[in-house]
């Protein structure tokens, strides 16, 4: 059996991520940088992300799974997370995504709306045009798109124009004798 750099590097730092109560969300490498996007139930923090780093790194240089020089990106895969395999598409199910199939893929090469189902090959996505499924195989990229609550009301509440500081704080203040 054939390993490849991924599966080398997955050997190398799934289990260190697994250690840190984090999961394993993807490893992209390309272009000399290895990417490493860990997450958690509840994200991941700045910390968590500075020790992996320093683990991962010192876990790798001892393995050299990766042949010449690369650089080493810890990070989280992000709001607007890739989806490139079926466990992402299964864990996106409800979050609207934005799709774009590889060239010559028939129908619309790009769809956006709520990602309804997916499946070990397929995912179905309703969107303003319809309900839409899709092969994997046909999807060149897909994210998950990222939608900004509405904003404030117009004639809604005023905003302080004091010095920045919310209320509370103010109050705080008031109450430490400022």
């Amino acid at each position: 059996m054939v390993t490849t750099i991924t599966d080398r590097v997955v050997s190398v730092v799934e289990p260190i991520v697994a250690a840190a109560s984090l999961t394993l969300y993807d490893i992209d490498h390309s272009g000399g940088v290895l990417r490493v996007f860990v997450d958690g139930p509840d994200g991941v923090t700045l910390a968590q992300l500075d020790e992996l780093t320093r683990t991962v790194s010192v876990a790798l240089d001892a393995a050299d799974p990766i042949p010449g020089h690369y650089t080493l990106e810890v990070s989280s895969p992000g709001l607007e997370r890739s989806l490139r395999r079926p466990e992402h598409f299964t864990g996106a199910v409800g979050e609207v995504i934005s799709v774009r199939t590889a060239p010559g893929t028939e129908g619309r090469q790009r769809v956006r709306g709520v990602l309804t189902a997916a499946t070990a090959d397929t995912i179905t996505v309703d969107g303003d045009e319809g309900r839409v499924e899709l092969r994997l195989d046909d999807i060149e990229r897909a994210t998950v798109v990222f939608e900004w609550g509405p904003g404030p009301k117009p004639g809604g509440p005023k905003q302080s124009r004091g010095r920045g500081r919310h209320k509370n704080e103010q109050a705080g203040a008031k109450g430490q004798g400022a």
